[in-house]
């Protein structure tokens, strides 16, 4: 009998920048989906907690530093995880950060965090995952988190956007060349979504004008990306790759 459609079951995933925001949810969502769950960060105290969650739902989770623009830790992360758990097969590069400012404002090192951990950073987890799986023969699945952002444009958000822009472009070019190997990448483009962080801003009236730009009338919840997430994770996206999946409630749709 076929697997179902979007089981993770018997599947090994890292989830980066899993100890907060949507990497936690992500992380759930796979581990609630039957993969065994690698949740790495550079605070392993925010990783306990998640994984805490998850085991106390009967998954089963591992948390391990990480700094994702770090060859040598991206490194020792996969071995540790090759070691004790077993090669991944789905890798989600969420780990991200933000420098807010215009551009003209916006100092050099600010630009270096920022594209080192958005856009070098997803490069340094995927490639290495490749060639892991390459190694092992096996097929897997990245999924790198992009942004709307990415496609469209706003003010203050210059290094975050160029590094979102890249990871679209970067996900296809590994699309392309490890096609051969089983090995599917493809993007998430999230809109704006609620989180602890923006809760506030989103009930305030600039906030609120804001939601009334968005097509749905509403931004999103962790809940919205679930379903895109599993689709390029598990099979029942086989013959995706390449592609970023916009989830904005049509946001694109109008000026940002």
């Amino acid at each position: 009998m076929s697997q179902p459609l979007f089981d993770l079951s018997g599947r090994i995933a890292i989830v980066t920048g899993a100890g907060t925001g949507l990497g936690r949810h992500f992380a759930g969502v796979l581990a609630d989906a039957g993969a065994t769950v690698a949740l790495a960060a550079r605070r392993v105290d925010k990783l306990e907690a998640a994984a805490a969650d998850i085991r106390e739902r009967g998954g089963e989770a591992h948390c391990i530093a990480l700094d994702v623009t770090d060859n040598a830790s991206v490194t020792a992360m996969f071995d540790r995880v090759c070691d004790e758990i077993g090669v991944p097969d789905v890798i989600i590069n969420n780990a991200g950060i933000s420098r807010d400012a215009m551009l003209h404002k916006l100092s050099e090192a600010d630009w270096d965090a920022v594209l080192d951990t958005n856009l070098k950073g997803v490069h340094l987890v995927a490639s290495e995952a490749a060639r892991r799986l390459i190694a092992a023969g096996l097929p897997g699945s990245v999924v790198n988190v992009a942004s709307v952002l990415g496609i469209g444009v706003s003010k203050a958000l210059g290094p975050y956007m160029a590094a979102k822009a890249g990871v679209i472009q970067l996900t296809k070019s590994e699309a392309l060349e490890w096609a051969r190997y089983r090995i599917r990448v493809n993007a998430i483009a999230p809109g704006y979504v609620v989180t602890d962080l923006n809760r506030d801003f989103f009930h305030s009236d600039t906030g609120a004008a804001m939601i009334k730009r968005i097509p749905q009338r509403r931004v999103g919840e962790f809940d919205d990306l679930t379903g895109p997430l599993l689709l390029l994770a598990s099979e029942a996206g086989a013959f995706m790759t390449g592609s970023t999946l916009v989830v904005d409630g049509g946001h694109l749709l109008q000026s940002l």
